[in-house]
């Protein structure tokens, strides 16, 4: 993945997977075991105007550290889910 943008202070990024096109809003997680990442998929409006306004974009991503978009999730999380770190 190609990050667009990256916020180093709200810890999100907007990101391009160069090989399917496909764009993301990601942030770090971690479940004490792993740190990863959790990315959710936008559409291509969402993307354009979360680059382009990024308190936006903000908004969302803190809706999805509450999973209240996790049918976006580029892949579903398993039993032992991260939290937003």
């Amino acid at each position: 993945m190609r990050d667009v943008f990256v916020s180093r202070d709200d810890r999100f990024s907007l990101a391009i997977d160069d090989a399917s096109g496909r764009m993301f809003a990601s942030f770090p997680v971690s479940n004490g075991l792993v740190d990863y990442s959790e990315d959710y998929e936008l559409t291509g409006e969402q993307f354009a105007a979360f680059v382009e306004n990024p308190a936006v974009a903000l908004g969302f991503v803190e809706e999805c550290r509450r999973h209240e978009h996790d049918e976006l999730l580029r892949l579903q999380p398993g039993t032992r889910r991260g939290l937003a770190s």
